[in-house]
């Protein structure tokens, strides 16, 4: 008789990389991966890939997320995952995180290989303990990353630097070199070039420049609210940075923002290592005095402050209780933008800094919505999120030699005078039973040939990724998209803007035929 040879296992690989470094490149990890596979008889029959993604957090991976998802769906089609090392499957900061999902995958009968470790990962207690202690190293080199990085954008803060943001109404973001000479003006959306630069902040046009100082002297001269304020600048035509025109709370925030002064304040907020967001006490703060060339007098500055503290301390906890009664009334409900868009009351900060919280304050008028009325707020970011991202795509296109128009009323953009696209923005929800869902409205009156729509991180902060939707495809005026969505949609899925972009890139017939 003869004996049946034992068929090849099969295998995928899982590639991930979040930085530029060479050992961690994407071919490097294919190459060793490949001759793992082919030292210990195995046949690699697919590829999954995060690339410039975090190892931090397993939400933020869809490749990952796809991959287990296969592994333990009944037709797999593979038994074994091929992973470079340990710190590639993640730095998860809790490590059980990175065992758990492991776990899962064993549970399904698929064994995950770390091709490049000195150890075999068979459950043995030795493998086992190293497996842990590479994944505390893992997580402890992420925890060691963040915090030098976190020292490095303080001494900048403190010798005078801007550390990301847009500039704001009235200033702009001035690019310098290492001797401090100006090397001009960055657009919205630009970055500088050399790492050696800096960027600091400086006065915008004039115009600019004195209707912010037309606000502060309407309100601590004149003593005018920032809601009156708002709706004289709108009566004007005079709209913000953003293009949008003012409301009480646009204008609070040039009343109260340090920068007008001069100064450079970092860390109000942490989001360190991808946890949630932590509102930081002043006494916590990095900030650098002077730091800028000024656009509001410091007396003048310090006066409006005072002001608003006056305003806000003047009120008993007993008053700001009634005057909140008072707008659930008038409004039905209640959010941060409706406190912050109502005269004479104290700011929803102020708010949140007496009674400990938005929520506790809200209980105390017996406010318990049935519904979330954050979205309201979300909603505003995310328009003014849509407005940038439209701006950054022409700048980028306009970069690369292409010319774009856009209608002002309906932002949609004429690309080269040959397709039409419109860029639209997700909102990332969660279902009850915690997984994300983003739904995409589309413009099918406006018969683009092509959809940009931007998913958004789970914050609704950020974009997480972006569908490139031919009008072909488009039978309907609504699409709901889950994490994954199968072949169909998420051929068209990419991780950024670059195809968009290249789309628009003119050459030279010349250059073409070379």
């Amino acid at each position: 008789m003869t004996g049946t040879p034992n068929p090849r296992r099969r295998a995928v690989a899982y590639i991930r990389m979040s930085t530029g470094l060479q050992q961690y490149s994407p071919d490097n990890q294919v190459a060793v991966i490949e001759r793992y596979a082919a030292e210990h008889d195995m046949e690699i029959v697919a590829t999954y890939s995060d690339e410039a993604r975090s190892g931090l957090r397993y939400e933020n991976r869809p490749g990952m997320q796809k991959m287990l998802a296969d592994a333990q769906s009944e037709e797999s089609g593979f038994d074994t995952i091929l992973v470079y090392d340990v710190t590639r499957w993640g730095r998860f900061q809790d490590q059980d995180e990175g065992a758990s999902l492991e776990f899962n995958c064993r549970k399904a009968n698929v064994q995950v290989h770390y091709c490049v470790e000195q150890f075999i990962n068979d459950g043995s207690p030795i493998s086992t303990v190293i497996k842990g202690f590479k994944r505390f190293m893992a997580a402890e080199y992420a925890r060691e990353l963040s915090n030098k990085v976190f020292a490095g954008q303080c001494q900048l803060i403190r010798r005078g630097f801007r550390q990301g943001g847009m500039a704001g109404y009235g200033l702009r973001r001035m690019r310098i070199d290492q001797r401090g000479e100006h090397l001009g003006i960055l657009d919205r959306g630009q970055y500088k070039s050399l790492q050696t630069d800096r960027v600091i902040l400086v006065p915008g046009p004039e115009e600019e420049v004195e209707t912010v100082r037309w606000m502060y002297r309407q309100f601590v001269e004149s003593g005018r609210l920032e809601g009156e304020i708002a709706a004289a600048l709108n009566e004007k035509g005079i709209v913000t940075d953003l293009a949008r025109p003012w409301t009480r709370g646009t204008v609070h925030q040039v009343l109260t923002n340090e920068k007008y002064v001069g100064n450079n304040v970092y860390n109000r907020h942490s989001f360190k290592l991808k946890a949630k967001h932590r509102k930081n006490p002043p006494e916590e703060w990095i900030r650098a005095d002077g730091a800028f060339e000024a656009v509001v007098d410091a007396p003048l500055f310090s006066t409006a402050q005072e002001m608003i503290r006056e305003r806000n301390s003047r009120f008993s906890d007993d008053d700001m209780i009634d005057l909140l009664r008072e707008l659930l009334k008038k409004k039905g409900f209640l959010s941060g933008i409706v406190i912050d868009e109502a005269d004479n009351m104290p700011s929803s900060g102020a708010y949140a800094s007496r009674f400990g919280s938005l929520v506790r304050a809200y209980s105390l008028v017996g406010f318990t919505p049935e519904r979330d009325y954050r979205y309201i707020e979300i909603n505003r970011a995310l328009r003014q999120f849509h407005a940038k991202a439209v701006t950054d795509a022409i700048a980028e296109i306009e970069k690369i030699g292409g010319a774009v128009e856009r209608d002002p009323a309906t932002d949609l953009l004429t690309v080269n005078g040959e397709f039409t696209a419109s860029i639209v923005v997700a909102r990332c929800r969660h279902t009850r039973t915690g997984f994300r869902r983003w739904n995409i409205r589309l413009d099918t009156g406006l018969a683009p040939d092509l959809t940009v729509a931007l998913r958004m991180d789970d914050a609704n902060e950020a974009a997480l990724d972006y569908y490139l939707l031919p009008l072909p495809i488009l039978d309907t005026n609504r699409i709901l998209l889950a994490e994954q969505n199968g072949l169909m949609l998420d051929a068209f899925r990419f991780e950024t803007l670059r195809h968009f972009i290249a789309m628009a890139e003119r050459a030279l017939i010349a250059e073409i035929a070379a």
